[in-house]
This record gives C-alpha cells, structure tokens and sequence, in this order.
C-alpha cells in the first residue's frame, strides 16, 4: 500500500517541478521588461510627485517648499496664455479631425478603381516627420510668396498674416495639424469595413437615401472608432509641442500665440532649470486629461452604440 502511494507522489512532483521551472523561464524573459518598466517609468513618475513639492534644479539638491510651485503657477499669467493656446487648439482641432477624417474615410471607402493608390496618398502626409512638415507649413503660409496665400489670391481673395498675426496663428496651426490625418482616417477605414453590408441591403430595401444610410446605419456603428480617436485626438491635442516650437523656434510668438502648454513646461525645466516646477505642471497636465478622458468615457454610454446592442 506504501508502496503505491510513494509511487503515486512522483508524478506530481514532476509536474510541480515542471510548472516552477517554466514559471522562472517566465520571470527571466519578463524581468527585461519589468527592470525597464521600473527604472524608466515608476521611478521618475513617483520622483516627479515628490519634485511637484520641492524647489528642485538639475544642477542642486530639490528644497522641499510643500504646495509653493501649485500656488504660484495659478498666478502665473503665462502658464494661463499657454491653457487658454491649448485648449483653443484642441476645442476646434479634435472635432474637425474627426468630421474631416470620417468624411474621408467615406471617400475612399469607395469601390472605385485605383482606390488604393489614393489611400496611400493621404496617408503619406503622417510618415512626414513633425519637423519637416513645421519648416514646409511655413513657407506655405508665408504672407508674401506662400502657395496658400497665391491660391487665395486666385480667388480674389487677400491672404491674412497667417503665423504674424496672434489672430491666425492658431488656425494656421490647426490647418497644418488636419493635413496629417491620415492615421486616424485608416482607422475609420478600419471602422468602416467592420460594418456589415446587410445593414444597407436592408435600408435600400425600404428605400432609404444615401444621407438616411449615412445618418442612420454609418454613423451611429461608427461611434465606437469615433470615440476611440476622440479620446485619442483630446490626449495628443493637450500635448501639443513640435509644430509650434519648431514653427516659433521655442518662442511661442507672435505675442506668445502659440505658446502651447507642453512648450511652456519643456522651458521650465530644460530651459530655466525649475524641475519642481515643471513637476507641478505636469501633473496639472495629467489631472486635467484624466477628467476630460473622464467625461468622454461618462457621456459615451448616450451616444456609442455597438453591433449586436
């Protein structure tokens, strides 16, 4: 009887050996991962909430002065010009990227012959990098010898200042930033193609118009991808950096017109040095698109509708 029972254990050693062995494997293949997660990521985002409370410079140990850098940020008249520039851009921008981009996606979601070729073309623009593009928009909008301004002028129509002016500066930004919709235009694509063609076969039945289809088949299953590049668009818009620093070398002119938040803390902390400071900033950053990812989330269950609700 002993002796079966003595037999019966070996297996499961084996297997419980096996298991612990695979499970180190495991670990070893991870561990490259979780030290990079650990010393690039969780260490400088639990540094940074300490540094948001000290006067801290690159070149001296950080002071702790408790909640000085959150006071006098909201006296700081520049850090309000740099919400107000980037809140102006993502109001206007993220809405028209998406009925820009949902209305191109129509396009060329078109069996049309050669439709390939005309996707490829509008997605090119977003394989220009940011820089390259910033120095092309700017002899584009240039107010003497600028293409945009010319074709204006074909019309009869005299071209504004475009980046000399504090009024058209942030339209010229937000013009520059649609061209390079592409991305999110492949993922309406995406969208689109997900969307069973049954659907329609059904309105046509019934006798449905191309603008009822559009209204109430492609838009409404569309949501879900809408929804995705809205939270998606507010993120990116809330981080806005390379297009206006390069456009304004880091100046952020005319009359600080562009001066865009994430420029406003990249010269804090890498051009005057004020860790602490820039520390607050960011993290003013974070809780302002955590609510606004919030409230899109909270709204999102009145108007995204899946296939199959």
């Amino acid at each position: 009887m002993m002796a079966k029972l003595e037999t019966g254990k070996a297996p499961r050693v084996r297997v419980s050996r096996k298991r612990s062995n695979e499970s180190l494997a495991g670990w070893l293949f991870a561990l490259p991962w979780i030290i990079g997660l650990l010393l690039f990521f969780a260490y400088p985002l639990i540094s940074s909430i300490y540094y948001s409370f000290t006067d801290y410079s690159i070149l001296q140990s950080g002071k702790f002065i408790g909640l000085a850098n959150y006071r006098e940020l909201f006296q700081d008249e520049l850090f309000w010009i740099s919400i107000y520039n980037t809140i102006y851009f993502a109001v206007l921008f993220v809405p028209l990227s998406i009925i820009f981009g949902v209305a191109l996606a129509m396009v060329l979601n078109m069996r049309v012959r050669g439709m390939a070729v005309y996707r490829t073309i509008f997605f090119l623009p977003t394989l220009v990098p940011h820089v390259a593009l910033a120095i092309l928009w700017i002899w584009l909008l240039n107010p003497q010898f600028g293409l945009v301004n010319a074709v204006l002028d074909w019309f009869g129509i005299q071209g504004p200042p475009w980046l000399g002016s504090t009024f058209w500066s942030k339209p010229a930004l937000i013009l520059m930033s649609l061209w390079g919709i592409g991305q999110a235009v492949i993922i309406y694509l995406a969208g689109l193609s997900d969307i069973s063609q049954e659907y329609y076969e059904a309105a046509e039945v019934d006798g449905a118009s191309f603008l009822q289809k559009t209204f109430y088949i492609t838009l409404p299953l569309l949501t879900p991808v809408i929804f995705f590049n809205l939270v998606m668009g507010f993120i990116g818009a809330f981080q806005q950096f390379t297009l206006p620093y390069t456009m304004t070398q880091g100046s952020g002119s005319p009359a600080d017109s562009l001066t865009f938040y994430v420029m406003y803390l990249y010269d804090n902390a890498f051009s005057y040095f004020r860790m602490g400071y820039a520390s607050a900033m960011a993290w003013i950053l974070f809780v302002i698109i955590m609510a606004l990812t919030a409230i899109v989330f909270w709204s999102s269950k009145r108007w995204v509708h899946y296939q199959g609700d």
